[in-house]
């Protein structure tokens, strides 16, 4: 995700996007765990998305 779209959120709308990103890398933990993952290249894209959105959270809580 671009920080533009996410700039482009509501709070609430980041928050729930995080809790959503954070089950998916779960799962995909999950997945590693037991041999079935395909891309694990994507735990760390989802990491960095995560971290993204709360930056721009703290951003506008400081703004």
């Amino acid at each position: 995700m671009k920080v533009n779209e996410i700039r482009e959120l509501t709070t609430e709308q980041i928050e729930a996007k995080i809790a959503e990103t954070k089950d998916e890398i779960f799962n995909l933990r999950m997945k590693q765990a037991t041999g079935n993952l395909e891309k694990p290249s994507r735990i760390k894209e989802l990491r960095k998305d995560v971290a993204r959105m709360k930056t721009i959270l703290v951003e506008r809580k400081n703004a």
